[in-house]
C-alpha cells in the first residue's frame, strides 16, 4: 500500500479524505458534490458522497458530511461558543426529519445519544463529556404536562466506555440498549483523528453515515450505523488527535516546497523515497504515536459544551441559542 493510501485511512474527516483523493487523482471526484458557505465565526462545508464508486475513491461511506470550521472553538469566549452551538443545531437538523421519525404526529421520537470514548483519557473523553452536559428527558417525558412536552423531545443518553474498560465491544453494548429502549434515532458523538494539525479542536463534523469508532487511528471496530443498529444514526465529532505520520509527512512537504531551498536540494528531496524515509524515522516505536494539542483538558471542556449545546437546541424546540447555557448540566 502506498503512503498516500495509508494516510487516507488515518483521518476521520471527509473533507480531508476528499482533498487527498483530489490530490491523488489530479482532479475532482465524480459523484462527490461540495458546497461551501461562510457564516458568522465559522465556515461550513457540505460534502455529498452520491454513489458507491465515489465512496470507494475517497474512502468514506455514501451519505452527507457537514464540516464546521472555526478557530473560535479554541477560545474561551462563551458568547461565541453559544452562537456556534446554534450553528451546530441548524446543521444537525438539516440531516434529521423528525416527522418521519415519530410514530404519530402527537408523539416525540425517542432519541438516544451515545457518548463514545474513554473518560479516563482526556483526548478521548469528548463523547462522555458531551453526555454529561445533555438535557435528558425520557425518564420524565411520559408524565410531563402535555403543554410542556411541546417544547421537549424524548432524549436518553449513554456513555458505554471502551473495549479496554469493559471487555465488551462498544457496538454490542449499544445494540443491547437499542433492542431494549427502541429509539427512533441514534446520535453518536466521538473524538476524531485529523490529518492536518490546524483542524485539531477547531472542526466539528456531522454526518448521517454512522461511525466506526477508532477508524481514524487504523483500528477495526464494529460499526454504529443504521445497518448495524436498525435505526438511523447521526455521527458527530471533533478531531482531538493526529498521527505522527502526518506531522512528519507535512513537514517534509513544507521543506520540499520551500522556495528558498537551493534547486539541487529540492531535487534530492523529490527523488527521495518519502515512504521509506518516514518508516525509518518512526519505526519501530513511534509509528503509532498519537499526538494531542497542548491544553487538551480545557479544549475538551469547552468543545464538549459547544456540541452539547448544539444537540440540546436541535432536539428540544424550546431551547434557544441565547439561553442554551441554562440547560448545560
Amino acid at each position: 500500500m502506498t503512503l498516500q493510501k495509508d494516510l487516507a485511512t488515518l483521518t476521520d474527516l471527509a473533507v480531508e479524505a476528499k482533498d487527498m483523493a483530489v490530490e491523488r487523482t489530479g482532479g475532482e471526484i465524480s459523484g462527490v458534490s461540495v458546497e461551501e458557505k461562510q457564516v458568522e465565526n465559522a465556515e461550513i462545508t457540505r460534502i455529498e458522497v452520491l454513489n458507491q464508486q465515489a465512496a470507494q475513491k475517497i474512502g468514506k461511506p455514501q451519505g452527507s458530511y457537514i464540516t464546521i470550521e472555526s478557530d473560535s472553538l479554541r477560545t474561551t469566549n462563551r458568547q461565541v461558543h453559544e452562537q456556534l452551538s446554534g450553528v451546530v443545531a441548524e446543521q444537525m437538523n438539516s440531516l434529521i426529519n423528525y416527522s418521519r421519525l415519530a410514530t404519530s404526529p402527537t408523539e416525540s421520537p425517542v432519541i438516544l445519544v451515545i457518548g463514545l470514548g474513554n473518560w479516563n483519557t482526556t483526548p478521548d473523553a469528548l463523547g462522555p463529556r458531551v453526555v454529561h452536559h445533555l438535557l435528558v428527558t425520557r425518564h420524565i417525558y411520559g408524565s410531563a404536562d402535555p403543554q410542556a412536552k411541546q417544547g421537549l423531545r424524548s432524549v436518553c443518553a449513554l456513555a458505554p466506555g471502551v473495549l479496554g474498560l469493559t471487555g465488551i465491544e462498544t457496538a454490542e453494548i449499544i445494540k443491547g440498549v437499542v433492542d431494549r429502549v427502541k429509539p427512533d434515532l441514534i446520535i453518536a458523538v466521538d473524538a476524531l483523528a485529523a490529518q492536518e494539525s490546524n483542524r485539531l479542536a477547531s472542526t466539528i463534523q456531522i454526518s448521517n453515515t454512522g461511525i466506526y469508532p477508532g477508524s481514524g487511528l487504523g483500528k477495526k471496530r464494529i460499526g454504529i450505523t443504521q445497518q448495524d443498529m436498525g435505526v438511523p444514526v447521526i455521527a458527530m465529532g471533533i478531531p482531538t488527535v493526529i498521527n505522527s505520520v502526518h506531522i512528519v509527512n507535512d513537514t517534509m512537504k513544507q521543506i520540499q516546497n520551500n522556495q528558498d531551498l537551493p534547486p539541487q536540494s529540492r531535487n534530492v528531496l523529490q527523488q527521495t523515497n518519502q515512504e521509506e524515509l518516514i518508516q525509518q524515522v518512526l519505526q519501530p516505536f513511534m509509528g503509532d504515536l498519537i499526538v494531542a494539542p497542548k491544553g487538551i483538558d480545557q479544549l475538551i471542556r469547552d468543545t464538549s459544551r459547544v456540541v452539547s449545546g448544539g444537540i440540546n437546541i436541535a432536539l428540544h424546540p424550546d431551547i434557544k441559542t441565547e439561553n442554551v447555557s441554562m440547560y448545560l448540566q
